[in-house]
């Protein structure tokens, strides 16, 4: 549809949110909308993460329960589309009500059709976007939507390409010591949480001094874990992501195991410095590396040197090296050492 967003996307250097903030606005010149809401997605566990969004007012102090919502309705959801982009009154046959997250959340706020693009490639889902228009204003049309087909393939790229060079950055600075903890209720609602993790999350959104930074990724990974227990997500309830000058995170959701039934208990999100094996699988993703290649990459960064990796693959040592020099070709590292401080953050 727009040899802009194609442009843009392909000559982009800065990072995620600046790519995801100017990729709405370019769409909104060629496809009119409401509200939006942008997603990251950890592209292992296809949890979602970092949500950028414009959405109606009395959606923004119920968001435990839109999130909840939303991963607890499959309909369009990026884990399950068949296509990159699909539209709600398509998908239902104008039958919105079918969508339980339509039915709850958005008809009640005044939002009618959604279009729905998935950002995803032979490497992992990146990310999500999903476009509302106001319940007055006409469907999203097939021409529309073929449109912002057009446009998935070049913004996927980009979104892998942010995530690859947020490796490369200069030195981060690290998160405090130890876990951070947040305690939800049931409902996902915030009951407590441990000392540091403020700190943790104003790495994510940085927010002014006297107010609370919103636990958007712990929302997630919660909602995640609910609509796990329930049989409508089928991943665990992981995310990683990293902070702009921080080191990645991982957030965790698990119970609280009590005497109440499983539904009743009460939830811990754990946020912690993503371990050396969780960035390397986020690593070898974000660079496109083949089977192979990480494979081989694997075994490096257990220690293995090139005959030890040979010998385990039964392959030749020179085989072993052409992998590698691929490896070396798509990530842009020189060398192993390079490679391997890139993947453990050193």
């Amino acid at each position: 549809m727009s040899e802009g967003v194609r442009r843009w996307c392909g000559d982009h250097a800065g990072d995620e949110r600046e790519l995801r903030v100017a990729v709405v606005e370019l769409l909104r010149t060629q496809v009119p909308f409401s509200f939006h809401v942008s997603l990251l997605v950890d592209p292992e566990t296809e949890v979602g993460t970092a949500p950028l969004a414009t959405v109606p007012e009395p959606l923004v102090a119920a968001l435990p329960a839109v999130i909840r919502a939303r991963y607890a309705s499959a309909l369009n959801r990026w884990d399950t589309m068949p296509t990159s982009v699909e539209s709600l009154d398509r998908a239902t046959g104008g039958r919105r009500e079918q969508s339980g997250f339509h039915r709850e959340v958005l008809g009640p706020s005044g939002v009618g059709d959604v279009a729905s693009i998935c950002f995803r490639d032979p490497h992992g889902c990146w990310g999500f976007l999903d476009l509302w228009r106001a319940a007055d204003d006409p469907s999203f049309s097939d021409r529309e939507l073929v449109g912002l087909a057009e446009d998935a393939d070049s913004i996927t790229l980009a979104l892998r390409r942010c995530q690859a060079r947020a490796f490369h950055d200069a030195p981060v600075i690290p998160v405090a010591p130890g876990p951070a903890v947040m305690f939800l209720g049931p409902d996902l609602r915030v009951i407590g949480q441990t000392p540091d993790t403020d700190e943790h999350l104003r790495a994510l959104l940085p927010t002014e001094a006297d107010r609370r930074p919103v636990p958007a990724g712990a929302y997630n990974v919660a909602a995640a874990l609910v609509a796990r227990e329930a049989g409508r997500f089928d991943h665990p309830p992981v995310a990683r992501v990293r902070p702009a000058h921080a080191t990645w995170l991982t957030f965790a959701a698990s119970r609280i195991s009590t005497d109440r039934p499983r539904d009743e208990q009460d939830i811990a999100v754990t946020v912690t410095a993503s371990s050396p094996g969780e960035r390397l699988q986020l690593y070898v993703r974000a660079h496109g590396l083949s089977p192979r290649e990480i494979e081989v990459v694997d075994r490096l960064a257990g220690g293995a040197d090139t005959r030890a990796i040979a010998e385990a693959l039964f392959v030749s040592e020179h085989t072993v090296q052409d992998h590698l020099k691929s490896v070396f070709d798509k990530t842009g590292a020189r060398n192993r050492r390079t490679l391997l401080a890139r993947i453990n953050g050193r």
